[in-house]
């Protein structure tokens, strides 16, 4: 079983890495531009296509848990239906974002205050790089299911080659062709739809049996397409409320000034970094609950359960125990003020506890979206959000000030994975076994 998940896990967490090497090298790249203006309007960019598409991230959750179910029961039809209809609502969403991108646009910059240079550039970074939602989406969904179908190799590949090909294009764009903030979108357009046509070469390479069985008609399976729009809108809802808690922490930093700001920035980077190697076995928990699930199989589903958290635990006190031993050392990763420095030096206790205590939730998201125990997740991050998460940060504000912020945080994280390791029992074992 341990082969199993670390088979599947190995590589997500290789794959995840490369989500930050990216970023880095764009930053780097248009960072040594003549003006910091370009540096501004990727980050403003950057930020707008982030929210975007994490909103629209149960195209691959979601797609990784119902190909894996289909997979564990030997269905080959719903195995290819599963990937039709995910791509069906990938390109129509996508079509909807690209007719509406005026008014995205301008609700976004209306939102976002920046400088007129910064601003301009942004919304060309914005109008071009618009373009690539349809490649962008469709790989969501072809990771999801090359997840759900227990290959987590082809999503290494495809990360490999999108990021390798952003780098060289923004690279061409910017020092060959004396392009700016602009050609960093275009760079990311252009190896999006190169990773597409990857996507697509290395599914006909290994599934050509499955595109086989595929027929028209199975899109249209009204059964099958209320449980997919169900699974999706529950994933949907779920993302929104962890979007809304993110963005609250990150408001309300910027109440308490430049300085706080920029030390929960940092330490919220630290906070949410340790998701690139927990994510790893979270989605081999996807997979393989997914495909024991589908099986009927109780107890294999069990023994990943348990096999997923120990790694998870293990990965996460290794992270903690860097935490508290070289505390000054990372925050000096990020910045080289020592005013700074020392200031998130106080709140760090929070960052040192959160590996462990983030690890049950990220462990049990991957559980849950496996057994398509969606309303489950939605519930309880609806009541984490507003039963717990607000309550907690209004009533110790008064007292504990910027601290609150994190307590709130913590509680949050804690509220989430005590519901779901109560609705484990209720909605996924009980219920498996009474099936």
């Amino acid at each position: 079983m341990n082969k199993k998940i670390l088979n599947l896990a190995i590589p997500n967490i290789l794959s995840n890495l490369t989500i930050p090497l990216l970023s880095s090298v764009d930053t780097a790249v248009v960072g040594h531009l003549a003006e910091v203006y370009y540096l501004g309007a990727i980050a403003i960019g950057g930020m707008i296509f982030n929210a975007i598409y994490w909103a629209f991230g149960f195209l691959r959750m979601g797609t990784t848990g119902l190909t894996a179910q289909a997979h564990g029961k030997e269905d080959k039809e719903e195995v290819t239906a599963s990937l039709g209809r995910a791509l069906s609502v990938a390109v129509i969403v996508s079509v909807v974002l690209i007719a509406l991108q005026g008014v995205i646009s301008y609700v976004a910059f209306y939102l976002v205050e920046a400088s007129p240079e910064v601003e301009q550039y942004a919304k060309s970074y914005f109008d071009i790089r618009i373009y690539a939602a349809p490649a962008t989406l469709s790989l969501y969904v072809f990771h999801g299911w090359f997840i759900g179908m227990q290959n987590a190799k082809y999503p290494l590949y495809l990360s490999i080659v999108v990021n390798v090909l952003n780098i060289g294009f923004n690279l061409m764009f910017i020092y060959q062709f004396g392009m700016n903030s602009d050609g960093v979108a275009l760079g990311t357009l252009c190896a999006q739809y190169l990773g597409l046509a990857t996507a697509i070469f290395l599914m006909f390479r290994k599934y050509r049996e499955y595109i086989k069985v595929f027929k028209l008609k199975m899109l249209k399976n009204i059964e099958a397409l209320t449980s997919f729009f169900k699974v999706n809108f529950d994933i949907f809802i779920r993302t929104l409320s962890l979007m809304f808690v993110i963005s609250y922490f990150t408001a309300k930093s910027a109440a308490y000034g430049d300085d706080v700001v920029a030390v929960n920035t940092i330490l919220l980077q630290l906070w949410m970094i340790i998701s690139y190697g927990i994510d790893g076995f979270a989605f081999a928990a996807e997979s393989l609950v997914g495909n024991y699930y589908g099986a009927g199989d109780l107890s294999n589903l069990r023994r990943v359960v348990k096999n997923c958290f120990y790694w998870a635990f293990g990965l996460s006190i290794i992270i903690s125990l860097l935490y508290l031993f070289y505390d000054r050392e990372i925050i000096s990763i990020f910045t080289d003020k020592e005013f700074i420095i020392d200031a998130a030096l106080i709140y760090f206790v929070w960052v040192i506890a959160a590996p462990v205590l983030n690890s049950i939730c990220f462990i049990w998201d991957g559980v849950f979206v496996g057994a398509m125990a969606t309303t489950a997740m939605r519930n309880s991050m609806l009541v984490s959000s507003f039963l717990v998460y607000f309550p907690v940060f209004y009533f110790s504000e008064s007292s504990f000030g910027n601290h609150s912020l994190w307590l709130a945080l913590t509680a949050f994280m804690i509220a989430r994975g005590g519901m779901m390791s109560l609705y484990y029992k209720k909605d996924i074992t009980k219920r498996l076994a009474s099936n």
